[in-house]
């Protein structure tokens, strides 16, 4: 899940001090009795490079909206070094959120800010010399067209209060308008087509080039997805009956009765899909395949979770469709694959009935109705047979795929950079994943982000409290083993790196990789550097050797943070590739497209060449990008 933070400039934050196990530097930014204690002015304020109101600028910044968009491609200036010689011809997209606050008293989380899309495309000019070009464009969502005005005036006025929001300005008290399709977590290329994805509605699809929004890409309608009466009626699948007989009748049919209550109110009122897509996606290049899952609408409030992946062929055809009823309540953000699973970490979350019922009034977020379920102290992960022949494999050895394996620590799964399966010498399997995960402590539904509904800035004091070692987010590395039966004789989660305590996120692979044995692991991670923010935003890239732990980083400079990291691949070795980030330097209000050079990450010369985007398209932080070679 993404994280945020919300106002307050501070009053003096206690002196730094060390953490026991190796955190670095680690403080609390404390919020300011009042905050006109700064000038009203960021961009004038006169404050320490390394101050409370610094920190709490410097944060607000980044999500600073962007109303230009860049429809006619700019070339970017170098700033430093070179595009070099073997970059491949492609275009790097970045989802994100542009816009957060409108013409009317309004700001919301920065998780239902609408989508903007922006591409850096790489190519050779009439000489051969490499260049680059910026576009940047919203996403025009039926939610954006209802809340912008662009005729005239241009203004913008919020009717919807996002899952994450609540309106300052504008009808609160009463607004059912709360789901919003903003097309703001993730790209994809695939297929020819470019889709914008958003974690609670169908994809967007836009013009690779222009990015014209097209229109809503229907996947489920394209290949036949259940409408919502068809819904119902798969809970009588053989699937669903299977799991009542796990549970006693009278539990399983009250839940049964409780979905077919929510499916028409949250379809009707709150405007959600019978079945939504969730904004990660897979990509198995072994097969050539698109891995993409849904989950049912009324999952989020019932002790009960459907899954159905579907895996797409190179042209966008459907190969396969599988379904699964996982007897939990789940959060899923992101997910992983091997050969023969597909693998789930659940976040255990439960329904907030105090929360629900403020959040009805208005006054409260919708997001308020959950809460995370910290009452087990094990992180289950399902595996899920991919195909038939595994299923019936796994069916004949007497495993149930809907008992999670519970790994041996309590932890909140984030991100998966990578996930693979080797045969061992017994004639079972061994299964590796390497992600990135937080405490239950350390993630809130209410505070990510720092967003208060009361305020309308960003406080970045809870992102960076000084808490325990395991509390912030890191890398981990979750190991499985499996007999030849496919019973668990073991499962284990250790950090990817002793050399790398610091809190990290959004792990990437060398995509040729993908599905595995690999080496390396890229994420943005935190050097502990500034006093006041020491933990996130993140301004460093690690790179993380798996086979011995060793890591390496790079780092921005002064009042600087970076977003996720991509790799570029160029050759055959799985570090012979270049690095893509996008440098916010909040403090100059200026982006760069950061080129690193893989091998080369921890070294004086890491640095390939820094992009500089126009000063007047500056935009805000992004959240999961793409790379697609031409």
């Amino acid at each position: 899940m993404h994280a945020v933070v919300h106002h307050h400039p501070a009053h003096r934050a206690p002196p730094p001090r060390r953490c026991s196990r190796g955190h670095g530097r680690s403080s609390v930014v404390v919020r300011a009795a009042a905050a006109t204690t700064v000038t009203s002015n960021p961009g004038a304020a006169a404050t320490a490079p390394d101050s409370p109101s610094a920190a709490f600028w410097d944060y607000n910044l980044l999500f600073r909206s962007q109303r230009a968009e860049s429809r006619d491609p700019v070339a970017l200036r170098v700033t430093e070094g070179a595009i070099p010689a073997d970059f491949p011809a492609g275009t790097y997209y970045l989802a994100g959120p542009g816009m957060f606050a409108d013409d009317h008293g309004s700001t919301v989380h920065p998780l239902d800010g609408h989508g903007y899309l922006r591409s850096f495309r790489f190519s050779a000019d009439g000489g051969g010399a490499a260049t680059a070009h910026y576009s940047a464009r919203y996403v025009e969502t039926a939610a954006k067209r209802e809340e912008h005005d662009d005729a005239g005036a241009s203004s913008w006025r919020f009717t919807h209060r996002g899952p994450f929001s609540v309106l300052q300005g504008g009808t609160r008290v009463g607004n059912v308008k709360v789901m919003k399709n903003v097309a703001n977590t993730s790209v994809l290329r695939w297929g020819g087509r470019v889709l914008c994805l958003w974690e609670g509605g169908e994809p967007y699809e836009l013009d690779p080039r222009t990015l014209e929004t097209i229109g809503p890409f229907d996947i489920l309608g394209r290949i036949g997805g259940t409408t919502t009466d068809e819904a119902a009626r798969d809970n009588d699948s053989s699937e669903a009956a299977r799991h009542r007989r796990r549970r006693p009748w009278l539990q399983e049919a009250g839940i049964d009765v409780a979905a077919r209550l929510l499916r028409p109110v949250l379809r009707g009122v709150f405007s959600m899909p019978a079945k939504r897509l969730l904004a990660h996606y897979k990509i198995d290049t072994k097969r050539n395949r698109l891995l993409m899952v849904a989950c049912n609408a009324e999952d989020m409030l019932l002790p009960r979770s459907n899954f159905t992946f579907y895996e797409f062929d190179a042209n966008f055809e459907l190969v396969q469709t599988r379904e699964f009823v996982v007897p939990d309540h789940l959060m899923i953000h992101d997910w992983t694959f091997t050969d023969s699973h597909y693998v789930l970490l659940g976040n255990r979350i439960r329904l907030d009935i105090p929360g629900s019922l403020l959040a009805l009034t208005g006054t409260h977020p919708m997001i308020a109705a959950l809460a995370v379920d910290p009452s087990r102290q094990s992180t289950p992960v399902y595996l899920l047979p991919r195909s038939p022949e595994a299923e019936a494999e796994a069916d004949a050895s007497g495993r149930d795929w809907s008992v999670p394996i519970e790994a041996p620590s309590q932890m909140w799964s984030m991100h998966v950079g990578n996930a693979f399966e080797e045969r061992n010498a017994r004639g079972g399997i061994n299964i590796q994943l390497h992600m990135s995960g937080c405490s239950y402590q350390w993630f809130n539904f209410h505070r990510m982000f720092g967003y208060n509904w009361q305020n309308k800035k960003l406080d970045p004091s809870f992102m960076n409290i000084a808490k325990g070692r395991e509390w912030l987010p890191r890398l981990v590395q979750v190991s499985i083993d499996l007999d030849k039966r496919g019973a668990c004789r073991g499962c284990s989660v250790r950090r990817l790196s002793d050399q790398w305590t610091r809190p990290a996120d959004f792990p990437a692979i060398n995509p040729g990789f993908a599905n595995r044995r690999n080496r390396f692991i890229y994420a943005g991670g935190a050097s502990g550097s500034r006093r006041f923010l020491p933990y996130f935003p993140f301004d460093s890239v690690v790179k993380v050797d798996v086979a011995d732990g060793s890591a390496r980083s790079w780092s921005a400079s002064g009042r600087k943070f970076v977003g996720e990291p991509v790799f570029v691949p160029t050759g055959s070795s799985e570090d012979d590739g270049y690095v893509l980030l996008v440098e916010y330097a909040v403090s100059d209000h200026r982006c760069h497209l950061v080129v690193l050079d893989a091998r080369k990450i921890g070294e004086r010369d890491a640095v390939v060449a820094k992009l500089e985007v126009p000063k007047h398209l500056t935009f805000p932080m992004g959240f999961h990008g793409f790379w697609a070679d031409e």
